[in-house]
């Protein structure tokens, strides 16, 4: 053999080598069961304790009273998977995994829900999911002001926030006061978001009451912006239990916090004493107001400047309302759906749901620990419950809470899902880059077609034609389902699987479950009538495209 061919012949063996290395690699995927690792931290042993037990004791009473009192029966518990997959969806944003599932079915039946739920808040994917979804509530979804705006700086910081699981009052009493630039001190995005250019680019205070009062407190106070409440629809209690009808002035003597709110060439500072001004209605003009709040004046600071006293009234452990609105909109992560509806106008004088203010008495007495409560809802009873019932679900049943109830993903869940399914691996921080890009730009190519639910992202919206087609024929759909061993679970699938596992992985994949017998029976049917050629790897790219476009993939239930 001249010394070409041997070259020739040695490249031919290692390229051989190679590829029966990345085959066992994949077929390994569809395998293994210890490739994620176990969760590590310390709060993980929360769940044991007297007091998160109480609590969670206390919350199921509390839905059980309210459902003997209304006569509606629960349904049963959901199996792990679909729990797994609620908890994937609220907390990350994506369906789990093969490879975690694998690892959640090793866990013992008993600790599955929370082993689960300590694996992803350790998973830098779900700070940084839960990152995004509070930036929506506090500075909305555009880009912002140009160049004093850095809105992914404000979202990186809020991940690392939540990753480091600081304290959530430090963290919205920060967003509240901090000063500096935008880029060393990314929390001033929070006011930088609402500079004005027809105000010699200064921030807008009334912007920022209104942001500050719907985001942290559940109230839609900026409804009284313009005129006094004429309706009864404003209430405020004082520490006496007195309650008034909301005012024009309460409105304005909040965002009178943010006149001393100032850009400069070193940042957001505070311009101490800097008056604010407005012309009340029927009012011939302009007058200064002075900063005040609606409700529990006596918690109201007296020194330091004017936003870091409306950020201590706001976070105050005594202000009830800041811990509503918190466990609220980490209900409404996990479920879809606030326990309050809208999310951002809860009552300052009840009635209140129950797990409410449990919750957030809760929430207060340990430290504003947003894990703690995450943990706690994932605890409970009406979380755990299923969405199906062997009897008829009425409206009352949803309204009430005895079933879990049905909500529409959101387009980055439905895009990060189909990229996920797509990979029998998980896609997080670990993964290769290439994985992490892809994903990245193609769900904010999937969102922008898809179309985004914006700030307001709890308005209950119908799927569009559009929608439709998008998951019908879009590219991301094609892409994720066409044939390709290298990205593609279905064609990885097709080449290492026999029929009974292929269609069980690909269920798992992508509805989290495994199939009926019925459906495992079709599927089967049409596999074993194409077992030449490419006609399987057709085939497999079918079954994911079907599964793909039915109604339990694109609803949280």
């Amino acid at each position: 053999m001249t010394s070409i061919g041997q070259r020739k012949w040695v490249r031919n063996v290692v390229f051989v080598g190679l590829c029966l290395v990345g085959l066992g690699a994949v077929a390994g995927s569809l395998l293994s069961r210890n490739r994620v690792h176990p969760p590590l931290a310390a709060d993980a042993t929360v769940p044991q304790t007297a007091s998160f037990r109480a609590t969670v004791a206390k919350i199921d009473g509390e839905f059980r009273d309210s459902w003997a009192k209304f006569a509606v029966e629960p349904a049963a518990r959901a199996p792990d998977l679909t729990l797994a997959r609620r908890l994937s969806l609220g907390l990350c944003g994506t369906v789990p995994s093969v490879e975690e599932i694998r690892a959640l079915e090793a866990q013992s039946p008993d600790d599955r829900v929370q082993w689960y739920v300590s694996h992803l808040l350790e998973d830098r994917r779900s700070s940084d999911y839960l990152a995004e979804r509070l930036a929506r509530a506090y500075v909305g979804t555009e880009d912002g002001p140009f160049l004093v705006f850095r809105r992914r700086r404000f979202v990186t910081w809020l991940s690392d926030q939540l990753r480091e699981n600081k304290p959530y009052d430090e963290t919205v009493r920060a967003l509240i006061a901090d000063t500096g630039l935008w880029t060393s001190s990314p929390a001033v995005n929070f006011v930088t978001a609402t500079l004005d250019s027809n105000e010699d680019n200064q921030p807008d205070a009334i912007r920022l009451a209104a942001r500050t009062t719907r985001a942290f407190l559940g109230m839609r106070i900026d409804c009284l912006q313009c005129h006094d409440d004429k309706l009864g629809k404003f209430s405020f209690m004082d520490s006496a239990g007195h309650t008034r009808s909301g005012e024009q002035t309460d409105f304005h003597h909040l965002a009178a916090f943010y006149s001393e709110a100032k850009q400069s060439p070193t940042g957001i500072r505070d311009d101490l004493g800097r008056d604010y001004k407005y012309q009340f209605l029927h009012a011939d003009e302009e007058t200064v107001v002075q900063p005040d709040v609606p409700f529990l004046a006596e918690l109201l600071a007296q020194e330091g400047a004017r936003r870091e006293q409306l950020a201590r009234w706001v976070t105050h452990p005594r202000n009830e309302m800041f811990a509503r609105a918190t466990v609220n909109r980490v209900w409404a992560f996990m479920f879809g759906r606030p326990l309050v509806e809208p999310i951002d106008d809860i009552s300052s004088t009840g009635p209140y749901p129950p797990a409410l203010e449990t919750l957030a008495e809760d929430f207060v007495q340990h430290g504003y620990d947003l894990r703690r409560l995450i943990r706690l809802i994932a605890a409970t009873e009406v979380f755990q419950l299923d969405s199906r019932a062997d009897f008829e679900i009425t409206g009352k049943h949803e309204h009430r809470w005895a079933v879990f109830p049905l909500s529409r993903l959101r387009p980055e869940q439905v895009a990060g899902s189909m990229i996920q399914a797509a990979s029998l691996s998980t896609i997080d921080a670990d993964a290769h880059i290439a994985w992490q890009l892809m994903k990245f730009g193609q769900t904010n190519d999937f969102v922008s077609r898809y179309g985004d639910t914006g700030d307001d992202e709890f308005t209950d919206r119908g799927g569009t034609i559009t929608q439709r087609l998008l998951m019908m024929n879009g590219n991301l759909v094609k892409e994720r389902t066409d044939e390709n061993i290298v990205i593609n679970a279905s064609t990885r699938i097709a080449a290492l699987a026999d029929d009974q596992s292929a269609i069980e992985v690909a269920y798992l994949a992508l509805l989290t479950r495994r199939p009926t017998t019925t459906e495992q029976a079709l599927f089967a049917e049409t596999l074993a009538k194409n077992k030449s050629g490419n006609a399987r790897t057709h085939a497999l790219e079918d079954l994911y495209w079907v599964l793909l476009n039915t109604t339990e993939f694109s609803w949280n239930h």
